[in-house]
């Protein structure tokens, strides 16, 4: 029993379904039902890949921003010198 409908009257809806639009129409839906799920699943993998690959391209560029902030620090420090090394 599922939620009040026994198999045997889900049977006679397959049958009638059957009847009224061929198994040649059911076979083509299930064909054309079949590409849409792997084109889905295929488009969700794709996204995933690309998310993955934007984070990465993220932290590096994080990274290398964060050796030109080191190195501009390191250059500022070295401009500003003790007056009385200059002497």
């Amino acid at each position: 029993m599922l939620g009040g409908i026994s198999i045997w009257q889900l049977l006679i809806v397959l049958g009638i379904i059957i009847l009224i639009f061929g198994t040649k129409k059911l076979r083509n839906v299930g064909t054309d039902l079949g590409g849409a799920v792997k084109g889905f699943k295929q488009a969700v993998s794709e996204e995933e890949k690309d998310d993955k690959d934007k984070a990465q391209a993220k932290v590096a560029h994080d990274e290398q921003s964060n050796t030109y902030d080191v190195r501009a620090e390191e250059k500022a420090a070295d401009k500003v010198e003790d007056p009385e090394e200059r002497k």
